[in-house]
């Protein structure tokens, strides 16, 4: 039986992309950037941030939880959601070796 293509990619390239595939979106791009400016958990606010559905923003909320990036704790009859550190700083690291492993040369075409 062949090879699945995930299994040609190291498991820190396929990581990465799982990261990047979650926030591939510009709705849950707004999720993580209201989250990250609360610098606290969310719980229920980005309904009236975003203006999006409440079950359209519970499945971008879970991409980014089933990623890592974010975690979520339960407070009675709601779920609070926050920034993940450690998988956080994982994607900032990966991303900031991507980038730099690129030298800019004037001479490329």
């Amino acid at each position: 039986m062949g090879l699945t293509k995930t299994e040609i990619f190291t498991e820190k390239q396929n990581r990465l992309a799982v990261m990047l595939k979650a926030i591939a979106h510009p709705a849950r791009i707004a999720i993580l950037q209201e989250i990250i400016k609360s610098n606290t958990c969310i719980c229920g606010d980005l309904v009236d941030e975003l203006g999006l559905a409440q079950p359209t923003i519970s499945q971008h909320l879970k991409e980014l939880k089933n990623a890592g990036l974010i975690q979520g704790t339960i407070e009675g009859v709601s779920v609070c959601y926050c920034i993940n550190p450690p998988v956080w700083n994982e994607l900032r690291e990966q991303m900031s070796g991507f980038f730099a492993a690129y030298d800019l040369k004037a001479t490329c075409c």
